[in-house]
């Protein structure tokens, strides 16, 4: 399945946060979204799912705008994962991801949806908690169990919102190895990061925003200290070592 944004544009009350924005992504593609505080990341993946509706251009699936998707039919395909949920919810792990399957369900879970939300659970190495509330797990748990849930509409496209953003590093990788695997078995991964080291580690794609403007786009060849410094307005070097990069401040 290929994802194709054609010269999208989108504005808050008047003033422009994505303009003319083009790209497109093959299935299995894992996409990080980079740019500086406010350069149209997290407005890119809302309108890649319909949350905020484009102004101009199209954003399309297999050649077919989203606009013309059933609400249930779009999340069958296309899946998102928020930086965080609501704490106050008193449902259990297995419940939360169960709501996944609402695009499947017509009155009540069917014994499918029960199965898949256990096989999900235990894919996702959660059997141990998937009877606790899921306001009491760590943040790493709980952004496993967002994943989780996104992956019982059993989508083909998977958005996600600086979902590290709050996790210390050990949850950070676990969260990224997830996604990695998942980008291996198929899903295309579209991933807003504030670290462009960790888009650097894990990303197939490195998408750079600035000031609501595709800045570049492509593989580890987009990664240079000319496109970095002028993405940041800062001076850095790019340090390799064996088949890594590493990003870091001119002068360290």
């Amino acid at each position: 399945m290929k994802i194709i944004i054609h010269d999208i544009e989108f504005s808050y009350n008047g003033i422009p946060v994505l303009k003319n924005v083009n790209n497109r992504f093959e299935k299995g593609d894992f996409v990080a979204l980079v740019g500086p505080n406010g350069s149209g990341k997290s407005t890119l993946i809302k309108c890649l799912n319909g949350i905020l509706k484009v102004q101009k251009g199209a954003v399309l699936i297999d050649n077919k705008a989203i606009n013309f998707f059933t609400s249930n039919d779009l999340a069958r395909k296309i899946a998102y994962v928020p930086q965080s949920e609501n704490k106050n919810t008193v449902l259990t792990v297995f419940d939360t991801v169960l709501l996944g399957r609402k695009p499947f369900i017509n009155w009540k879970p069917a014994r499918r949806d029960l199965d898949k939300t256990a096989e999900i659970i235990k894919m996702l190495h959660l059997d141990h908690v998937a009877m606790k509330d899921f306001n009491k797990l760590s943040g790493g748990q709980q952004q496993t169990v967002l994943i989780a849930r996104a992956l019982a509409q059993e989508p083909e496209i998977l958005l996600l919102d600086e979902p590290t953003a709050n996790l210390d590093i050990k949850h950070q990788i676990e969260v990224l190895e997830i996604l990695k695997s998942l980008s291996e078995k198929g899903i295309t991964i579209i991933i807003a990061l504030h670290d462009i080291n960790t888009a650097v580690r894990y990303a197939s794609k490195i998408m750079m925003l600035k000031e609501g403007k595709v800045f570049a786009c492509g593989g580890r060849e987009t990664i240079t200290e000319q496109n970095i410094e002028r993405l940041y307005d800062i001076k850095v070097k790019i340090i390799k070592d064996n088949n890594h990069f590493f990003i870091v401040p001119d002068g360290i």
